[in-house]
């Protein structure tokens, strides 16, 4: 059984009226969602990891290469590890960057 009025003009008013109430809601969500930006723009950038690790492509996705956080050869697919993560990984055989050196960083060279 439907609670909405039957008749049209009944209908009618009560669209209108919805219109009006998802326009106003529609403004509250613009003006928090800039207001969220705003405060955004205004905090520093987090800090970048330490250290990262760059998975391969595929299904098994394994380490292939070890780099520190500020590295500007990282891809998309390096995630944030610790320094005890990457240097077992570069002693397990992943290769360092030869970019940015962890393994010299992390005093790991032979």
């Amino acid at each position: 059984m439907s609670t909405l009025p039957p008749d049209l003009p009944r209908l009618r008013t009560l669209v209108t009226y919805l219109r009006g109430e998802l326009g106003r809601a529609e403004r509250a969500l613009s003006a928090a969602e800039e207001a969220e930006a705003r405060a955004a723009r205004g905090r520093p950038p987090p800090e970048p990891p330490a250290w990262l690790i760059e998975r391969g492509i595929g299904a098994g996705r394994l380490p292939v290469r070890v780099h520190s956080g500020t590295c500007w050869d990282t891809r998309k697919r390096c995630r944030a590890t610790t320094m005890e993560e990457a240097r077992r990984a570069l002693a397990e055989g992943v290769a360092a960057c030869p970019h940015c050196r962890p393994d010299a960083a992390l005093g790991m060279l032979e």
